[in-house]
């Protein structure tokens, strides 16, 4: 195993989740915050009713939180729709992405994205952000988050299809920087990764990768650039099967796309459920490891999707 990767994956896995820091009084005045402490879990979870629509208005004491099939008290609670959104958008430049134009329509669906998002002037507060990342067998930065449009598209057209892909990889590397941005309550994260589904070089499994993700609460939404004949391929529904169940675990979901009108639907509620998570605290066990968490409401009418665990017995964010 490549040291970097050795490296990056061992932090993740004996990191807690990352908590929320402290902020300035005039800004604890204007909502609530979660208070700074090692023992801490923060979750973000999307609640959707039957019919796929948002819940909203719901309270602490309508949620549940189970731990290893325990229930844990909710000690924090937030809902605000005008938290700000930073998105990672990573791309698949493998050599795979040249054929049938996926790159370009890879391109488009980030574009479609960036649209739903809210940026403001440069030096603003409180505005989306957006970073670029490519991938073939290393992970590149084409661009830090910002907030400013142009440079997000700059970054775009150095979007370039290469060699092999190392996609898992990519992935944990991405997710991890994403988490060490600060400060971290005040932005709904996320990883977008923009890709055909064919792994080649990575060294990491899709669980490991997810658990790296929910351990640090980093949704990762996957979409998916397909052809009809990507659709008839035993392998292709393997890749597929592999990627949902990574974004499943982190709290993010997989879209399979192969028109512009549905990389406009995926693009668009990607956007849509970052802006409707609830935030719930609650405080971590005692001792070190893995643990498994259900996060759901009292009305059983109601589905919520959120990470499936956290790591307990170190410091957030060491």
């Amino acid at each position: 195993m490549r040291p970097a990767v050795t490296s990056a994956l061992t932090l993740l896995l004996l990191s807690a989740p990352l908590l929320a820091m402290p902020q300035d009084s005039s800004s604890q005045a204007a909502k609530p915050t979660f208070r700074s402490a090692v023992d801490l879990v923060s979750v973000a979870a999307v609640v959707r009713d039957k019919r796929g629509r948002f819940a909203r208005s719901l309270r602490k004491e309508d949620f549940v939180v189970q731990e290893g099939g325990a229930r844990r008290e909710i000690i924090e609670f937030r809902s605000d729709e005008n938290s700000p959104v930073r998105v990672a958008l990573l791309f698949d430049v493998s050599g795979s992405m040249r054929m049938a134009n996926r790159l370009d329509a890879a391109r488009q669906a980030a574009r479609h994205l960036l649209s739903a998002l809210r940026f403001g002037p440069v030096g603003a507060s409180l505005v989306d952000e957006a970073a670029v990342f490519s991938f073939d067998m290393n992970l590149q930065s084409l661009q830090p988050f910002t907030a400013n449009v142009g440079a997000i598209e700059t970054a775009l057209s150095r979007v370039v299809p290469y060699g092999q892909t190392s996609l898992y990889d990519a992935i944990e590397q991405t997710a991890r920087q994403v988490a060490e941005t600060r400060p971290a309550d005040r932005y709904r994260r996320a990883v977008v990764v923009f890709t055909d589904g064919q792994d080649t070089s990575s060294l990491l499994k899709p669980e490991q990768v997810s658990a790296v993700a929910s351990a640090i609460d980093v949704p990762v939404y996957v979409i998916t650039v397909r052809t009809s004949g990507d659709k008839e391929r035993d392998d292709a529904r393997t890749e597929e099967s592999q990627l949902e169940a990574l974004a499943r675990w982190t709290g993010g979901q997989l879209f399979v796309t192969s028109a512009p009108a549905h990389e406009s639907v995926a693009a668009r509620q990607i956007v849509e459920e970052l802006r409707h998570q609830y935030v719930i605290a609650f405080s971590a066990s005692a001792g070190a490891g893995w643990r498994a968490l259900d996060v759901k409401t009292k009305d059983r009418d109601l589905t919520v999707r959120a990470r499936s665990g956290y790591t307990a017995g170190t410091r957030a964010g060491s």
